[in-house]
Formats: structure tokens, C-alpha cells, sequence
């Protein structure tokens, strides 16, 4: 065999075998070859997901649960790639963080509603209230929105017509209980409940502060409503990425049954599946 036979040889096969290791499909032994998802989420309660996880893992996909203290970076870290994909947010915060900070992300399916309600370590009935009364709610636009709405359905303050779902301060055109409104951070409101009368409060937020949200809220929003709807929980991608079959594949694993069991379970009802 000559050189320049010798010579082609060696090439094909080292282009053969940088082809096969590209492709990433199996391991130099036959097996699958393990993907990763890194999914970001915000508060302690992972069950729901850790469920996800362990089926995810039957399949060799690993998902790793990147936590989140607070609503701001978990889009931040997706649009800079840190993690690949996250499922914190209501439909109507996501629209706006994105259209507020230019981000190119997507929803690619949706996971839970849950809804946001009134808890006091003060009093029992939302009548009771008394005039002049501290109230708190999130500070952030969206939920700050729908915490005047949820006040306003609660009978203590009234909105300007046509505000939508995000009305602001200015919006409030009657308060005849005169309520002293603070705006917090949505994640601190539960450790400065005892600092006010009554406290608007995220049904992830008071999950994780050990609040039973159909129990212990004092008035609870109305799952029924059409507006509701803008208050889905969903995963969020990079756009670029919103075809990607592993990812896909995490929302199928998600969207099933069990998962729907998992959630019955863990919030007792005070979340509800919308898939």
C-alpha cells in the first residue's frame, strides 16, 4: 500500500470518527449520551419539579434546578444563557418584564394558575378592616396590578374604568377606607406581615412562607374570571431555542397526569393545572 493510500485512509477515518463524536446521539460505548436542562425556578418548594426530574432521568436528560430569590434574574440569566430555560412567572409579567428590558424570550407552554391573595396576622374577615389600615403588595408592575385588582374586587378601593390588568396608584379613584398602601418586594411581604394590617401576597411567596393559600387567605382571587387567564404560570425559552426537541420534551414530561397528581398534592388545591 502506498503513502498517498496510507495517507487517505487515516483522513477518512479521523473525519469519521470527529462526525460520530459530533453528533452527541451516543457515547464511544453505544449508550445515550446525557443531556442537561437547567431550569430556573423561584422559592424552596421543588416538588412538583423534583417529580419532573426523576422522569426526566429515565430518559438520561438531567435537570438541573437553578433557585432564584427573586422575579428579576431568572429572565436575566435565560436571555444571558446561564440557564436554558425557566417557570416562576404569570403570562402578564412575563410581556411586560420582556418588553421592559428588550429580551428575546418565548413561553412554550403553560404550567399553573395560581392565585394571589390577602393574608393578615391581624384579622379574620377582609370586613373588618379598619380605616386607615396599612396594606402591602408587590412592588413590581404586573403584580403590583394585580394586587389593586384584587383589593378593588375585595371591595376596598375603586379603579379607573379601562385601566386593564396592570393599573397603577394614579388609578385609584376611591380609597374611602383611606388605606395606607406600601409597595414591597413580592418575596419580602411574608417576613413584614406583622408590620401591617393586611399583606397581598403571591401564591408561591406564601407557599414558601408556610401559608396554606385556600386556607389562610383572608380572600383569594376568583380562578373563574376570564381575566384570569393572563395570570397562567408558563416555561419560558430563548427564542432561538423555542424548537428544541429536549426542550419540548421537558414541557410533554410536565404536561402530564402525574405532574397534575404531584401538584394536588403538594398545594392541596391552591394551584391549579392549565394543561
Amino acid at each position: 500500500m502506498n503513502i498517498k493510500r496510507i495517507g487517505a485512509i487515516a483522513i477518512a477515518l479521523t473525519i469519521g470518527a470527529t462526525a460520530l463524536a459530533g453528533c452527541g446521539a451516543k457515547s464511544a460505548s453505544g449508550e445515550k449520551k446525557k443531556e442537561v436542562i437547567k431550569l430556573g425556578v423561584t422559592g424552596d418548594d421543588h416538588r412538583v419539579w423534583d417529580n419532573v426530574k426523576e422522569r426526566l432521568a429515565k430518559e438520561n436528560i438531567q435537570l438541573d434546578i437553578v433557585t432564584f430569590s427573586d422575579y428579576v434574574r431568572p429572565n436575566q440569566a435565560l436571555n444571558d444563557g446561564d440557564i436554558d430555560a425557566n417557570a416562576f412567572q404569570t403570562i402578564a409579567y412575563f410581556d411586560q418584564f420582556k418588553k421592559d428590558h428588550n429580551l428575546d424570550l418565548t413561553s412554550i407552554g403553560y404550567t399553573v394558575l395560581a392565585p394571589m391573595g390577602i393574608y393578615s396576622k391581624k384579622i379574620k374577615d377582609i370586613k373588618t378592616l379598619k380605616d386607615g389600615a396599612k396594606v402591602a403588595i408587590p412592588n413590581d408592575a404586573t403584580n403590583e396590578g394585580r394586587a389593586l385588582l384584587l383589593l378593588q374586587d375585595a371591595g376596598l378601593i375603586k379603579l379607573k374604568e379601562g385601566t386593564g390588568i396592570k393599573p397603577t396608584f394614579k388609578d385609584i379613584v376611591g380609597n374611602t377606607k383611606k388605606l395606607n398602601i406600601t409597595e414591597l418586594v413580592a418575596t419580602q411581604i411574608p417576613r413584614s406581615i406583622e408590620d401591617v394590617d393586611i399583606a397581598v401576597i403571591n401564591n408561591g411567596v406564601a407557599v414558601d412562607a408556610g401559608y396554606a393559600p385556600l386556607k389562610d387567605s383572608i380572600y383569594i382571587e376568583d380562578t373563574k374570571k376570564e381575566s384570569s387567564k393572563n395570570y397562567f404560570n408558563l416555561i419560558a425559552v430563548r427564542t432561538k431555542d423555542k424548537d428544541s426537541t429536549l426542550l419540548k420534551r421537558l414541557v410533554e414530561v410536565y404536561q402530564t397526569d402525574e405532574t397534575k397528581k404531584v401538584i394536588e398534592e403538594t398545594t392541596k388545591g391552591s394551584s391549579i393545572p392549565v394543561f
